[in-house]
């Protein structure tokens, strides 16, 4: 098989798995749309799975599918994360987001480095603590890649890890066009209670599933 058709096969396989409603994606755009940090996010998010994508391409997929317990392990811490973060978007929409609401100074902050450490540590909780976040890059990115000899794999490595650069830079920086909409109090809230209840639902499936 050609090179560059291993690319596309990898690019359009990380794609399919990552542009979907998830906590990550909810976590992006929301630091988009405030303008805080969009770029430390994204490069956060994208080199994450970069870092998953060839830990599973190397072989690392199959040795999780073959002690779930790691997973296991992970399951509880992740779904506790996301019922609280869920918690504190909820209340965001019930109290109201006025003091959410971006200001003609809030593109200074990104000079906090105090802020921009907790958007980053929030950042690699929602990708480290969630486990599909694993079953997606390691185990499942990797069991599609064995398919492929040992000269094609980094070639299907390159497309996911492409995918995933492509993705959460455009949803990081491509939240701004939806400003005008979100001047409106009510659209936060609307946003926020529609984070808490990605979060539950995603921390629900956890501990049942």
């Amino acid at each position: 098989m050609q090179s560059s058709s291993v690319f596309v096969q990898g690019f359009l396989t990380c794609a399919a798995l990552i542009i979907a409603i998830g906590a990550q994606n909810a976590f992006v755009l929301r630091q988009g749309l405030r303008r805080e940090h969009p770029f430390a996010v994204a490069l956060c998010c994208a080199l994450s799975d970069a870092l998953l994508v060839s830990l599973g391409v190397a072989g690392v997929g199959a040795l999780v599918q073959k002690t779930p317990v790691l997973l296991a392990i992970a399951q509880y811490g992740g779904a506790a994360f996301l019922l609280l973060y869920g918690l504190f978007a909820a209340r965001r929409a019930l109290i109201g987001p006025a003091q959410f609401l971006p200001t003609s100074n809030e593109n200074r902050v990104s000079s906090d480095s105090g802020s921009l450490k907790r958007a980053l540590l929030a950042c690699l909780a929602f990708t480290y603590l969630n486990p599909h976040c694993y079953l997606d890059t390691v185990v499942l990115m990797g069991a599609i890649s064995s398919q492929f000899s040992s000269v094609e794999r980094p070639w299907f490595a390159a497309g996911a890890v492409s995918a995933s650069f492509v993705w959460f830079f455009s949803l990081a920086y491509g939240a701004r066009f939806l400003a005008p909409l979100f001047a409106r109090p009510v659209a936060w809230r609307v946003l926020d209670m529609s984070i808490a209840l990605v979060m539950w639902g995603i921390a629900i499936g956890l501990l049942v599933g």
